[in-house]
């Protein structure tokens, strides 16, 4: 498997990221939905990865610029074929060393609260993120978890 700067011009990837927000909306109220759309993800402040084994994407994940010392972790998902299979894993170490290297000092990110959310938030915690406040443009919410890391 190998993880490459995405530039979102693809079809393979504009239709699992489509897959993604559809996913989201059947889940998550239409007013708790905080996933990214492509053109939101094809804004200059995001950084996008995709995870490729051979020809096929099984991966993906972002990261927004939200000052010069803050990011926010985007847009992670994996193929459901792929799920527990240390993709995400993967993809969250390098995301969290490319945010290092790129001089941030804290990764942030909303996801869900209800129990489909669950294997992500673990994912989180064993990666170092700790439930916070609300941070950036989000607000309180019951259904959303909002977690932060210092790199």
């Amino acid at each position: 498997m190998k993880i490459v700067v995405d530039d979102l011009l693809g079809p393979q990837i504009a239709g699992f990221l489509a897959e993604h927000v559809q996913q989201m909306r059947s889940i998550t109220p239409v007013e708790s939905k905080h996933a990214l759309d492509l053109d939101e993800l094809r804004k200059p402040e995001i950084t996008f990865w995709s995870v490729m084994d051979g020809d096929s994407l099984v991966g993906c994940g972002a990261i927004k610029r939200l000052d010069a010392d803050h990011a926010e972790l985007k847009s992670m998902r994996t193929t459901p074929t792929r799920k527990r299979s240390g993709v995400a894993s993967m993809l969250l170490e390098h995301i969290v060393t490319e945010t290092k290297r790129m001089g941030f000092t804290r990764l942030s990110l909303e996801t869900g609260a209800a129990d489909f959310f669950l294997p992500a938030r673990k994912l989180y915690e064993k990666f170092g993120f700790v439930d916070c406040e609300a941070f950036a443009d989000y607000q309180p919410d019951s259904n959303s978890t909002f977690m932060t890391r210092v790199l």
